[in-house]
């Protein structure tokens, strides 16, 4: 499913646990999806320091963390929160629709 606006379908909303990172390939590009604090967040799977899948890695306070070298990076803006990463990975708007979560990678928040 791909609407106007460039998102396409992730996952079931209902397939997400808590603090729990999914990740999903939509259109070539490694997503992490995460239900944590009651909202969904999509972010680049892919840290910015080492070539390594955030979504192998811990949710806490809508912070994920690169399990290899520990660097965390906030869900909503992609930021990073301590070295060693110092570039921040994308972040892609979400929409919920019934049970479907819905990911644009074709722009980024």
């Amino acid at each position: 499913m791909t609407t106007a606006e460039g998102f396409v379908r992730a996952c079931a909303l209902s397939e997400l646990e808590e603090d729990t990172p999914k990740r999903v390939e939509l259109g070539g590009v490694p997503v992490s999806v995460v239900l944590t604090e009651g909202e969904v967040f999509a972010i680049n799977d892919i840290c910015s320091h080492a070539n390594v899948s955030l979504s192998e890695g811990e949710v806490e306070d809508c912070q994920i963390e690169c399990w290899l070298h520990g660097s965390s990076f906030d869900l909503r803006t992609g930021k990073p929160s301590g070295l060693p990463a110092t570039r921040p990975v994308p972040v892609y708007p979400v929409q919920i629709q019934g049970d479907d979560v819905l990911v644009s990678v074709t722009q980024e928040s």
